[in-house]
């Protein structure tokens, strides 16, 4: 069979649709070529962006995925061309597609939709810290097509569905600024001199070197409670931004010089204590 013949073979045959082996070979290349060219030319327009400074790194990560939905929309219809579907007939595919949405694709076209919105309103981008409702937290590294990849601070990739996002409560800790302020409880014990802790505690904030201590952004105390055991403090700290991707860290950062300050000027951490009292029986003796 000479390449002529197998270009022309018939490949499927239903009714009066005719599948040639060309036509499959040909819409094949026509998807292969359409994600080829929807490469390049992201990669030519995040050059030509950075180097003109047209746009910032963000417009240019939201311009580049809708020019990616683009090319695939029109590469799609120019491959269902190639397989011989008239451009009258893709009105029967667009319904056919409209019932597949209605009994099985909805929450595929939802999340779509959901990430689209996440690009438009830019809610959330690339490189941000986010919280989810469910306690998650982690670096936006990509926003995709049916899911935004969320990385954690265990370096655990995590895809979570567009429109859980859209939905959902998500705290974006670097939505506006990058810069954060952080609250670390602590506490002492009863009897311990207050002006001596809020002493220690902001030189253990002083010691720790992602501490910022600009105008407006200095460590403070503040005094929080009565405990069952203790006097209730929390020391609030604003610190740089690589910083506030890594709160755990952070936290521990803290808590660590809390205590060296306090070993140096004697503060008592408490620990939980009972009183008993014993009652005697006189009448027996």
């Amino acid at each position: 069979m000479t390449f002529s013949e197998l270009f022309n073979h018939v490949l499927i045959k239903v009714g009066d649709f005719t599948l040639l082996v060309g036509e499959a070979l040909s819409f094949l290349a026509v998807l292969l070529a359409t994600f080829i060219i929807s490469k390049i030319l992201r990669r030519a327009f995040n050059r030509l962006a950075s180097r003109q400074g047209m746009v910032t790194h963000t417009s240019a990560y939201v311009i580049g995925r809708i020019i990616h939905y683009l090319v695939l929309f029109v590469g799609f219809l120019i491959a269902l061309m190639a397989l011989g579907v008239k451009m009258t007939e893709l009105a029967l595919v667009a319904s056919a597609l409209g019932v597949g949405i209605g009994l099985g694709l909805q929450s595929l076209v939802n999340n779509f939709v959901s990430g689209l919105m996440i690009l438009l309103e830019k809610s959330l981008k690339v490189g941000d810290f986010i919280e989810i409702d469910n306690g998650l937290v982690g670096e936006v590294k990509e926003i995709q097509m049916r899911a935004t990849l969320i990385r954690t601070n265990d370096n655990v990739d995590i895809l979570i569905p567009n429109a859980v996002l859209t939905a959902g409560m998500v705290t974006n800790w670097t939505l506006a600024d990058n810069v954060r302020r952080f609250r670390i409880p602590f506490s002492v014990a009863y009897g311990s001199d207050k002006e001596m802790v809020r002493k220690a505690a902001l030189e253990a904030a002083a010691n720790v070197e992602y501490t910022l201590q600009e105008a407006g952004k200095e460590p403070l105390v503040w005094m929080t409670g009565f405990g069952d055991s203790s006097l209730n403090f929390t020391l609030g700290v604003w610190v740089q931004p690589d910083q506030v991707k890594r709160p755990t860290s952070l936290m521990s950062d803290y808590l660590w010089a809390i205590d060296d300050a306090f070993r140096k000027y004697n503060i008592e951490i408490p620990f939980p204590q009972r009183d008993l009292h014993i009652r005697t029986d006189l009448t027996k003796q």
